[in-house]
Order: C-alpha cells, then sequence, then structure tokens
C-alpha cells in the first residue's frame, strides 16, 4: 500500500454503498468509499461513537506493530487458573458454556505453535499500515489530535518476564516491530506513574494510541456526513436475498434497496453471515473499562500490566482501565464485578490512585477464533463486502480495513493479500 493523501471526495458516480454498522469499521469504509466515488449510507440503530457502541470503549490503542494472536502456545494450561481466579482475565458463565465451547475449542487449536506465525503475518500485514491510513482521515476531520506516536509498554513485576516473554518478542522482531527491552530504572523513567513493584518492561516506541475512541467515531461519522453520507438510525432486521445477492435489507423502518452491501455490524454480524449461507465462529468477548476521572496519575503511555492482562491508558475522561475477557453471549446483563477488579488493580499499579469518581462500561467486542477479522468481497454474491471479527483489534485496523472495504467494492485489487482473512477458512 502507498500512502494516500488527502483527496477530494469525487460526486457519487460508482454506484451505492448501503454499510450496515457504523462503528470504527463503518466510518472509516464510509469515507473510503466517499473518496472512491461512491454514494453512501450508513445503518445503525445508535449514534456513531456513542457508549452503545464496542468502538467507544476501546482501549485506544492506535498499533501498527500489533501482530500477536489472542491465543498463543501454552495458553490451555494457564486457563483454568484463570478462570478459578475471581480476579483473572477469563470468565466464562456456565450458562453460556454450551454455546461457547466450539468456538474455545477452535480458539485453542488456533494458539499452536505451527499455526501462530501465518496468523501473525496477517495481523501484521493489515495492521502495518495503520498511520498512514488514519491520517488523511483524521486531517480533513480537523482532529489530528486523536493520533498520538508515544508508543505502547508493557510493564512486568517479575524481573525475567521480558525473558520469559521471548516467544512474542520475537513474533514482533521477525516482523520489523521495534523492540526496547527495560531495566527497572529505564522503565520508572519513561513512566515514573508506576508503582515499585514493576522491575523490568518492554517499549514498542512505533505505536500510538487515541485519547479518545468515541470522538474519533464520532469525528469521522461527521466528515463523511459532510461529505455526502447519510447515517440513518435504524435496525436492520434481515437481508432480502435475490438470485444473485441482497436486493434489500429490512430494517425496523422499512425496506431499503440494495446495489452494494458492506457488512461491518461487529459482533452482531453472525445472523447476516448466516443469511448468505456462511458459518463463521464469531463469538462475543465482552470487554469491560472504567474511566476514572478522579484519577491524577501523569501517565502518557498506554501501559499494559504484563501479568495481569489489563490495560491502562491516558483519556481525555481520566484515565481508562479496560481488559479482560468474558463469554455470557451478546444479551446477558453487565456484571459490575469485573468493573471493580479493573478499578482494584488500578489501585495497585498506581499507588495513592484517587477512584471517588468514575464510570463503567461494557461492550461486545467481535472475536473470531484466530484473531483474524473477516474481510472479502463474496465470489457467491459479489455485490456484498464483509468487513467484521476484528475483535480487539477494532480500532487499529479501522483505517485499514475501510480503505480495503473501497478497494473491494470497487472492483480493484485490495492492497494486501486477503486470503488470510476469507470466511471459508473456518
Amino acid at each position: 500500500m502507498t500512502a494516500t493523501s488527502s483527496l477530494p471526495v469525487r460526486p457519487g458516480n460508482a454506484g451505492h454503498v448501503t454499510i450496515i454498522g457504523a462503528g470504527i469499521i463503518g466510518v472509516c469504509s464510509a469515507n473510503y468509499l466517499l473518496r472512491a466515488g461512491f454514494s453512501v449510507e450508513v445503518l445503525d440503530p445508535v449514534l456513531p461513537g456513542s457508549p452503545d457502541q464496542c468502538s467507544y470503549g476501546n482501549a485506544g490503542g492506535i498499533c501498527p506493530g500489533s501482530c500477536i494472536p489472542n491465543a498463543m502456545p501454552g495458553m490451555a494450561k494457564n486457563i483454568p487458573g484463570w478462570l478459578a481466579d475471581p480476579e483473572g482475565p477469563i470468565s466464562l458463565r456456565l450458562l453460556h458454556l454450551p454455546h461457547a465451547l466450539p468456538w474455545l475449542i477452535r480458539f485453542l487449536a488456533a494458539g499452536r505453535r505451527g499455526r501462530v506465525p501465518a496468523i501473525a503475518d496477517a495481523m501484521r500485514a493489515l495492521h502495518r499500515y495503520t498511520f498512514e491510513a488514519y491520517e488523511p482521515l483524521l486531517k480533513d476531520a480537523g482532529c489530528e489530535d486523536l493520533l498520538q506516536k508515544r508508543g505502547q509498554l508493557f510493564a512486568y513485576e517479575d524481573p525475567a518476564g521480558p525473558a520469559k516473554s521471548g516467544y512474542s518478542l520475537g513474533l514482533r522482531r521477525e516482523r520489523g516491530v521495534a523492540v526496547e527491552i527495560l531495566n527497572a530504572d529505564e522503565l520508572h523513567q519513561l513512566e515514573p506513574a508506576l508503582g515499585p513493584q514493576f522491575k523490568a518492561g518492554v517499549y514498542l516506541p512505533e505505536q500510538g494510541q487515541t485519547p479518545n475512541p468515541g470522538r474519533l467515531v464520532e469525528r469521522l461519522a461527521a466528515l463523511a456526513a459532510s461529505q455526502g453520507a447519510q447515517f440513518i438510525r435504524t435496525k436492520v432486521q434481515a437481508l432480502e436475498m435475490g438470485a444473485q445477492g441482497p436486493v434489500a435489507v429490512q430494517t425496523d423502518k422499512g425496506r431499503r434497496p440494495v446495489q452494494q452491501l458492506v457488512v461491518c455490524a461487529g459482533a452482531f454480524s453472525g445472523p447476516f453471515a448466516r443469511t448468505l449461507g456462511l458459518r463463521i465462529p464469531l463469538e462475543s468477548e465482552r470487554g469491560y473499562h472504567v474511566t476514572v476521572s478522579s484519577a491524577r496519575t501523569a501517565l502518557r503511555i498506554q501501559t499494559v500490566s504484563a501479568e495481569h492482562k489489563f490495560v491502562a491508558a491516558p483519556h481525555e475522561g481520566g484515565l481508562r482501565l479496560s481488559g479482560t475477557v468474558e463469554f455470557a453471549g451478546l444479551t446477558a446483563k453487565p456484571d459490575p464485578k469485573r468493573a471493580s477488579i479493573l478499578l482494584a488493580q488500578g489501585q495497585r499499579m498506581f499507588p495513592g490512585l484517587d477512584i471517588s469518581s468514575y464510570t463503567s462500561w461494557m461492550g461486545n467486542r467481535p472475536g473470531t477464533p484466530d484473531s483474524i477479522p473477516v474481510i472479502e468481497r463474496l465470489a457467491r454474491y459479489p455485490n456484498v463486502v464483509l468487513a467484521f471479527g476484528h475483535g480487539h483489534q477494532g480500532m487499529i485496523g479501522g483505517a485499514v480495513t475501510g480503505r480495503l472495504v473501497a478497494q473491494l467494492a470497487a472492483g480493484q485489487a485490495p492492497g494486501i493479500d486477503l486470503s488470510p482473512f476469507r470466511s471459508d477458512r473456518f
């Protein structure tokens, strides 16, 4: 891929595209489709960037070097302990186990040493262009402050932690990601806010972050709207199929005809995929965050607690603590204990952390077992483009995916090899 400069939007003479989903993937797709000359409408029952969206609750990392799958070799032996630990990084509600079990089996299979390198290659191929894909959009939206290139930090309580993480660090280095190992002094010089229990660090200097994922989505949606995209608050209930593909969508506000269709409804994409004859293993990896407005940590860099598997990030609203994965389905009520766990972990990470004022949130991450999203133009139904399943990486992959969606809709060769992202890999 080559860098995309800020370009005027061409009139909508390339045809019309209907997008299901107004999260980060949907708004980036809308902007790049407009640049390719399409007219665009985006259908979603909630406002872009609102707390009802998964994109809103993202930890904020925008990291071109993100290439480590969620499932890794040896993880299977850790899962029982994590599940038994009330403060562990994984929670599974027993009523959801029958539904989640097939997905979890695929997840562990994806973590085999023989499969991980190819998954890492695909993740790096998608994410390495994230800065250059976001920058023209943010420039045109007047919000370049929403991309900060400060790096990413992994903090270890075990001084030997980086050495024990040698396999994942090797995966990064082999794919051209800059990695710096920090001793205790270097770690605390970089981030003095961290508690004294942290004895080592891994710093990835070429990574970035956004201080407000929700505002980023909101601003990119406003940019698309200013260029002619229609954002319609409506729930898509079904696809109306013809011989060659969808001809309309049925919504709670009536029928809307379709020329080309982009499905990027995140964790809610499954029913649409099934209508298209696809069986894609898509699970909600429910994530929680708390944003502590009373925090005064002076944290600068998105920091991952390596042992406890959660993220602390500077946010415009305060300190955002996020992480954990809960398997409970799309409709179960949030568990307030998961948010309380994040507060307790934050207090350990930052001594004296004031948690007197905070908000909590839960959202549905759209996870595939192999950590790779589905991005393709369907051979059977050429007027359909799929773009969902980004899991923990939606904010990272949003703009690149949007650019790929526009290329696929225009019938152009995509900027990267999309064979690892096909739905028939499952």
